[in-house]
């Protein structure tokens, strides 16, 4: 099936293409998630409630202003952030056994494979060493442009100006 074909079912609200647009996107949406969220169950958890705001809200998505991946990665993402900004999140991580660490690090040595796995790895190695740093902080670890611009000790604006360029650099390397 294609992605016009899917989109087209989903819109109607078709209960086929649910299980259609999840085997299409769910690896790829894991491990954006799982990178961010670095627990696999919580990881999973919001797995599940990103395939439902997709399907939810299908008809704020309009083709005119960006790809559908596009669209649903940035659902994935912004739930992510959200999740770990929750207060019930960061309590359940104080309250970690020691046992849940050694799991963690076992995890974190597979998540450059899992990041590979969707492609972009190898393109944001390309990139200029600031674009990566700035790709780094605000895609992959999840930070706002103004915690980005702390972090690394130069100005919002800087920030915002440079992450669209790199951006743009992305784009070329994807020929997007």
């Amino acid at each position: 099936m294609s992605q016009e074909e899917l989109l087209v079912l989903i819109y109607k609200k078709d209960e086929r293409a649910f299980t259609h647009l999840y085997d299409m996107y769910s690896k790829s949406l894991f491990s954006v998630i799982n990178v961010l969220v670095k627990n696999r169950e919580e990881a999973e958890d919001v797995l599940q409630e990103v395939f439902v705001k997709i399907w939810k809200n299908i008809d704020s998505y309009h083709e005119s202003k960006g790809r559908f991946y596009t669209w649903i990665l940035n659902i994935a993402r912004n739930t992510s952030i959200d999740k770990l900004r929750s207060k019930n999140f960061n309590n359940s991580q104080k309250n970690l056994s020691t046992d849940n660490f050694v799991n963690h690090f076992e995890d974190s040595s597979k998540l450059s494979d899992k990041v590979d796995t969707i492609g972009l790895q190898e393109f944001v190695k390309r990139l200029k060493p600031k674009c990566i740093q700035i790709i780094d902080l605000l895609f992959f670890k999840g930070y706002t442009q103004q915690e980005a611009s702390d972090e690394l000790v130069i100005p919002l604006g800087t920030v915002k100006t440079q992450n669209r360029n790199c951006i743009n650099d992305l784009r070329n390397y994807l020929k997007v």
